[in-house]
């Protein structure tokens, strides 16, 4: 990744920008979800029920790149903003506007960059230099960015080893992160495996399973691990408000499972045939590069960060629990 320029400075906001915002940049399904998470966190707070999470008067902000998402966001108390990340230029206004940053956003899609980087966060670094910096910064990214670890137990502090084009994207975006902390800014990366919900479109397995795609034979499976997109979205709320510095999280569940065995159990939940297991060779002849890739890593994360650092309380500590009351 190319170093980034130190910008000039662009002054001082007025004082109605100095009240906490929090600008989500990516508001898809899991940021509508923090949202809804603030504002029961915050219902909470006042009531006394829960622990108060964030600022009870925090203003929330969400970058779009669609102006027909503009009345679906105001629908939800969220100011939108118009700008694209694939348009720097449309990303200005940004400058000294959030005292708290969740970047959601993915890197662009195959084709649309280099192979390798990530021009959207590095974009958005830079705008958020301008002026004041936010006082902290989330970034999603994937636990693929260890690429295959044998089935390992793995920490936060193992290195990155990115085998796929996509994990490599995730991984130049965690430099881009990490370099804006330097600067000064309380940055934690979420590391996030499979986000799956009931109510989250794609969330659950259901469609595979109906459809009868194979699944590896026991002896050549991975182990995967899994997050309930609502716990996910709480512990996005948790490292804006708790995360150390510079510090990446993995945010998963407390049951790593084989991936097998996660659509075993699926399929017994919805009253569905069991997938049909397939030796690696075969599956390698049947199945598409994409799926092929999912199960050609395997990996379990370790999560004390997690629950002791961030003192999240998982609501859906396994996927039987998740997938039944989710």
């Amino acid at each position: 990744m190319q170093r980034l320029a130190v910008p000039r400075p662009m002054g001082a906001l007025p004082a109605r920008f100095r009240r906490a915002r929090l600008l989500i940049v990516g508001c898809g399904d899991v940021g509508l979800r923090v949202v809804r998470a603030l504002r029961s966190e915050v219902v909470g707070a006042q009531r006394g029920t829960t622990p108060q999470a964030g600022a009870p008067r925090l203003r929330v902000l969400a970058l779009t790149s669609s102006a027909q998402r503009v009345a679906e966001l105001r629908a939800q108390g969220i100011t939108p903003l118009l700008g694209n990340l694939d348009a720097p230029a449309t990303l200005r206004r940004l400058a000294g506007l959030a005292t708290h940053v969740l970047h959601l956003a993915p890197p662009p899609a195959e084709g649309a960059a280099a192979w390798w980087s990530d021009p959207r966060t590095e974009a958005l670094v830079r705008v958020l230099r301008l002026r004041t910096p936010p006082r902290a910064l989330v970034y999603a990214s994937t636990s693929g960015v260890y690429g295959d670890c044998a089935g390992a137990w793995v920490r936060e502090t193992r290195p990155l080893a990115p085998a796929t084009a996509r994990a490599q994207r995730r991984a130049n975006a965690e430099r881009a992160v990490r370099h804006l902390g330097r600067a000064g800014v309380r940055t934690s990366i979420l590391r996030i495996p499979g986000i799956y919900a009931p109510d989250r479109a794609g969330g659950t397995p259901e469609a595979r399973l109906r459809k009868g795609t194979p699944a590896l034979a026991p002896q050549d499976d991975v182990f995967t691990n899994h997050i309930h997109a609502d716990d996910l979205a709480r512990a996005c709320l948790a490292a804006l408000w708790r995360g150390r510095p510079q510090r990446a999280y993995h945010v998963c569940d407390l049951q790593p499972m084989k991936m097998g065995d996660y659509f075993d159990l699926a399929a017994d939940l919805y009253g569905l045939p069991r997938p049909p297991r397939l030796a690696r060779s075969a599956a390698q002849e049947q199945l598409s590069a994409l799926l092929l890739s999912f199960m050609s890593e395997s990996r379990r994360l370790e999560n004390r960060r997690l629950l002791h650092e961030l003192r999240l309380r998982l609501r859906y500590p396994s996927v039987a629990e998740g997938l039944r009351g989710g």
